[in-house]
């Protein structure tokens, strides 16, 4: 499953948002360094289409997809010198996908700590390239010795030469223009700045109406280079809390539509180019995660690697198509069913059926 890493300043509703998102309880107060250890949580995928295919299926067991919450301390400038907390649970991001910045934009005299996004966003830029340059110059020092023995080592250092460059001038690695294959051989590192980033900025609810004039200026600094978007996390953890039909009926009445998880999935699967594909039969019904461009086998690898690795052909429809067919024999039955090969790219909301042979 996809995992993503909230970071944030005290305060900015870090825990909140992992609250509405996860519909947990952990400990959200407003003072500084309520979470002292790391939260990790799984968050079901709704989509509507994984519900209409296991009814017409008939399934049993409806499965969909899920992705990883990890929530960490607050990090507060000089965090890279120890200030607060230090950045001793940036450990607990390292291997995310995704970084998630969670930028305070709400007003509340009594919650303390700044109110403008854009000063959120600067110090904790400033705190992950901190860590991360100090993370490269240890790696690149290390892997210079090497590299004289080990020529394969080559296309490391030199992508560490690079991002030490443009770390050491404060500009976090996703700002950064270094070539994909420098950031491809950054991987192994788990730099904190080497991976996509969604800012989410925490409005108050009488922002609402005015949110994308809020997030605006936020978008205008991050230029394209990360995915923005507005949440009243305080309304969102509160219909967290409730059952799935009050919550329904507070988001609608407040405007908030999908709520909080919908949205913030759409946002996060777009970051990282992540779309959908569906198993389905009478026992189960299963919604997986795939990248864009992946070719069947591929995808067939995320059910299991046997799939990928005796992969020989997949029955294929799309999910529309298969609903208005009336299942999937009549689908076969009207000639609807495509079968299609190692090289087929894999579409958003194909259902597919893998024939393998290992």
């Amino acid at each position: 499953m996809e995992r993503f890493g909230f970071v944030g300043l005290p305060n900015s509703g870090k825990s909140s948002l992992y609250n509405a998102l996860i519909g947990s309880d952990v400990l959200a107060a407003p003072y500084a360094f309520a979470t002292t250890s790391s939260n990790v949580g799984v968050a079901k995928v709704v989509d509507p289409r994984l519900a209409a295919i296991a009814e017409l299926s008939g399934s049993r067991t409806v499965t969909p997809a899920s992705v990883q919450f990890t929530d960490i301390g607050g990090l507060v400038e000089g965090a890279s010198r120890g200030e607060g907390l230090g950045n001793r649970f940036l450990a607990g991001i390292r291997e995310v996908d995704a970084v998630v910045f969670v930028l305070r934009s709400f007003v509340d005299p009594d919650v303390p700590g700044p109110t403008d996004p854009l000063e959120h966003l600067r110090v904790l830029e400033i705190e992950l390239t901190l860590a991360d340059l100090e993370s490269v110059e240890n790696r690149l020092a290390k892997r210079r010795k090497s590299a004289v023995q080990d020529r394969s080592l080559a296309g490391e250092v030199a992508a560490l030469e690079a991002a030490n460059h443009v770390l050491g001038e404060g500009i976090p690695l996703y700002r950064g223009d270094l070539a994909a294959e420098h950031r491809a051989d950054l991987r192994e590192s788990s730099l904190l700045t080497n991976r996509p980033v969604l800012a989410v900025v925490n409005i108050g609810e009488d922002q609402l109406e005015d949110a994308d004039a809020v997030i605006q200026p936020v978008a205008d600094e991050l230029d394209g280079r990360a995915g923005v978007m507005a949440v009243c996390v305080q309304l969102e953890a509160e219909a967290a809390q409730l059952s799935a039909e009050e919550r329904g009926e507070m988001l609608d009445g407040l405007g908030l539509g999908e709520g909080a998880l919908g949205r913030f999935t759409h946002a996060a699967y777009d970051l990282l180019g992540l779309r959908t594909f569906f198993t389905t039969g009478d026992k189960e019904t299963r919604a997986w995660t795939f990248r864009v461009g992946a070719t069947a086998p591929e995808a067939a690898g995320r059910i299991h690697t046997d799939f990928q690795r005796g992969f020989i052909r997949a029955e294929v429809i799309g999910w529309q198509e298969l609903l208005d067919a009336g299942g999937w024999t009549k689908a076969k039955e009207q000639g609807l069913m495509r079968t299609e090969g190692r090289d087929y790219p894999v579409a958003d909301g194909d259902v597919m059926e893998i024939r393998f042979n290992v």
